[in-house]
């Protein structure tokens, strides 16, 4: 049966994606980069903040542009930040039934726990693994299997729930069972390529899914 669900945070249960666009185009434009379009930015979200701004900007010392981008993202945090449907209502059922649930996320711990209690779903989570805690970040094994040593679960008894790529690479080699989730800004085709266990369209379909694993068991 399933006895732990992993969560990736933005995008994922957390909807920070207009502030993470916006704090991008900031830390570019505030540097005097070329600037780019939420399209051009979207395929590489869900990795690391310094993975994306080489990217983004050409450059291998990108300090001073997290700096920017940590200033707007501070700034306009709570003013851009959003939940989406059903999340509080879902973890409230998953701890009733005795689900252990965790974060696995590319962020650092500071903004991660200012997410969560911004919409109070700190006190679902039974362990926070963020970049900072792990040596190899998503889509290495590390940072799920992390969770899972922490949380003392079977990695095949864990399902990873991600907006990103890299969310499904992390969790199938960790060994994790994984959804992706349909509200993603990549587009559910373009995650479906990378054959996650299940799409989820609706944050209640992972009831369906314990369940399963607990009819499979």
């Amino acid at each position: 049966m399933i006895e732990c669900v992993l969560f990736d945070l933005d995008g994922t249960i957390v909807d920070t994606n207009e502030l993470i666009i916006s704090s991008f185009m900031y830390a570019l434009k505030q540097n005097a980069l070329t600037p780019l379009s939420r399209e051009q930015m979207i395929p590489h979200m869900g990795t690391t903040l310094q993975q994306q701004m080489r990217v983004f900007s050409g450059l291998e010392d990108v300090s001073i542009l997290e700096k920017s981008y940590r200033s707007y993202n501070n700034e306009h945090h709570d003013e851009l930040i959003r939940s989406f449907p059903y999340v509080n209502e879902t973890l409230e059922e998953l701890s009733r039934r005795g689900i252990k649930m965790g974060i696995v996320t590319t962020k650092i711990r500071p903004t991660t726990i200012k997410a969560l209690e911004m919409f109070d779903l700190l006190k679902y989570m039974d362990t926070i693994v963020t970049v900072t805690d792990v040596t190899e970040p998503k889509p290495h094994p590390e940072p799920v299997l992390t969770a899972v040593r922490n949380l003392g679960v079977d990695p095949r008894k864990t399902l990873m729930i991600g907006d990103s790529v890299v969310d499904i690479q992390s969790a199938k080699a960790a060994g994790v069972r994984v959804a992706a989730v349909s509200w993603s800004l990549k587009g559910e085709e373009m995650l479906r390529k990378y054959e996650p266990d299940y799409i989820i369209h609706d944050m209640r379909d992972i009831y369906g899914i314990v369940e399963q694993g607990t009819n499979e068991s």
